[in-house]
């Protein structure tokens, strides 16, 4: 299991050598994002974006059936108008905190995940979900829309008249049919999805965190530019990566035959 930190109630993370695990445990209400819980996630991911020895984040629960149902709607029914505007920037805080990792970031969903559960699964780069998952962006069906980036980052993964079409009919998607249109991009047996997230992220980890870390700036950054831009992109990142340790052990390592020991600089 590794070492443990708790962040509140709700959240720990733990450490698998370079994989960080961020865990939502929130089982009493199937990971229901609180305004308590999203300012844990902020502050989790607050310090595992300083933590150079995280190479890569994994997201998983703990809750049986679902891996987020979204935000608290009981919490948020009971807030008045100006709680709720009050509370906007602590959810956003949730969301914009696990989009924002510097470093690789792997999902692991089993269950629902609703809303906003999909929208922070939506927020890492890759999805790894198993046979009983069942996402959506049910939103609009109580008279809200998605406010963790799902109009964002859906329409970036499948297109545009695909979200539109999912967000608009407020459908529950099930594991086949969400791998069939990209929603999640491996799809595993029931109950193995943090298991292969975390062997993924290991594989990803065993890599140049230097690397690593600039290949999503440069993924990132050149998403939705014009290809000279988006070239633009890649060749400063890749100044980034190239004057580096991590550059210098990667070579000689491989000439040497051996595996790399990363300095991480």
């Amino acid at each position: 299991m590794g070492d443990e930190q708790r962040y509140g109630e709700y959240v720990a993370v733990r450490r698998h050598g370079h994989v960080a695990e961020l865990v939502l445990d929130r089982p009493k209400a199937m990971n229901a994002v609180s305004s308590e819980m999203a300012r844990s996630i902020a502050g989790a991911c607050a310090a595992l974006s300083e933590d150079q020895g995280a190479r890569v984040v994994v997201l998983t629960s703990t809750h049986e059936r679902a891996f987020c149902v979204g935000a608290d709607l009981k919490e948020r029914n009971s807030f008045s108008d100006a709680e709720l505007r009050r509370q906007r920037p602590t959810s956003r805080g949730a969301y914009g905190g696990v989009l924002d990792l510097p470093m690789p970031t792997v999902a692991a969903v089993h269950g629902f995940a609703l809303g906003g559960g999909f929208e922070l699964a939506l927020s890492c780069d890759v999805i790894v979900a198993d046979a009983t998952a069942v996402v959506g962006l049910p939103e609009v069906s109580v008279g809200v829309i998605p406010g963790g980036g799902g109009t964002q980052l859906l329409p970036r993964r499948v297109g545009a008249a695909r979200a539109a079409e999912l967000i608009f009919s407020a459908r529950r998607v099930e594991a086949a049919e969400a791998r069939e249109l990209g929603l999640v991009d491996l799809l595993v047996d029931a109950g193995e999805d943090r298991t292969e997230a975390l062997a993924l992220g290991a594989r990803m980890a065993a890599n140049s965190p230097v690397g690593l870390r600039a290949a999503k700036r440069a993924l990132r950054l050149g998403q939705g530019l014009d290809l000279q831009a988006g070239l633009e992109v890649e060749d400063a990142a890749w100044r980034t990566v190239a004057f580096s340790g991590d550059r210098a052990e990667g070579v000689a390592a491989f000439n040497e035959k051996r595996k790399p020991e990363w300095p991480g600089e």
